[in-house]
């Protein structure tokens, strides 16, 4: 399993993917694949009120309840108001460093309420929403490699781990990532387990680069698009349930 970067590197991160989001918004009427129904505007604004929310939820420092949300439509610019929204998030969230609280959705047992696990899932946020984009401006990019490896973990890790039971019969998976990193997940009525002890086989091993792994988790990609190898039916089961 990979290691999560450094707490100044997931803001450098949070920072260039953003930017990437901006760089392929040419055109704002663009629809948007990986989030049916919007367009490439409803993208970047969705981003930039995530981004004004975060920054809400690290000043409060209050991880007992969420802050208000900003629903508001910018009134300029729209890519100058998302890199304001950006520019708030960072300065939040450095302002409170990694180890202060934080509101999160997800459960405490699938990753701290800490400001560093908010920045954590903020980068997915980021480069999957810039990979949409991407693909909207018709020039779709891999997810870069210290993000995506990392992106594997932390969707198992937090978006997965707090679905709660699985609904099917109890299964083993590996996604093994050709940069070199794997993970197991073991999924039952008890819900998710990440890094199980070593008992047995998986019954379905999902196989391709990082970055097509993170996309296909988010569903941006298809599992044809990967390598499935053993029991197809868990995969799509899989699919079919984290919808996140």
């Amino acid at each position: 399993m990979a290691s999560t970067p450094p707490f100044p590197e997931l803001l450098s991160l949070i920072e260039s993917r953003s930017a990437a989001l901006r760089e392929a918004a040419d055109d704002l009427t663009a629809p948007v694949a990986g989030c049916p129904g919007w367009s490439v505007r409803d993208l970047v604004l969705h981003l930039g009120h995530v981004h004004r929310f975060w920054a809400s939820a690290a000043r409060a420092g209050d991880p007992s309840a969420p802050p208000p949300r900003d629903s508001a439509v910018p009134g300029g610019d729209l890519l100058d108001w998302s890199a304001e929204s950006t520019g708030l998030l960072l300065e939040a969230l450095r302002a409170a460093g990694p180890e202060a609280p934080s509101w999160a959705w997800w459960p405490e047992s699938a990753a701290p309420h800490t400001v560093r696990a908010v920045a954590r899932h903020q980068v997915q946020e980021a480069a999957v929403h810039a990979f949409d984009a991407q693909e909207a401006l018709g020039k779709p990019e891999p997810l870069p490699a210290a993000i995506a490896v990392d992106g594997v973990g932390e969707f198992l890790e937090v978006p997965l781990r707090s679905l709660g039971a699985w609904p099917h019969r109890p299964a083993r998976i590996e996604f093994q990532a050709l940069e070199g990193p794997s993970w197991t997940v073991d999924l039952s009525p008890a819900g998710v387990t990440v890094g199980p002890a070593a008992s047995g086989d998986p019954v379905t091993r999902l196989q391709g680069k990082a970055s097509e792994l993170v996309l296909a988790l988010y569903r941006r990609i298809e599992l044809t698009d990967i390598r499935v190898d053993g029991d197809r039916e868990v995969a799509d089961q899989l699919r079919d349930w984290s919808k996140v």
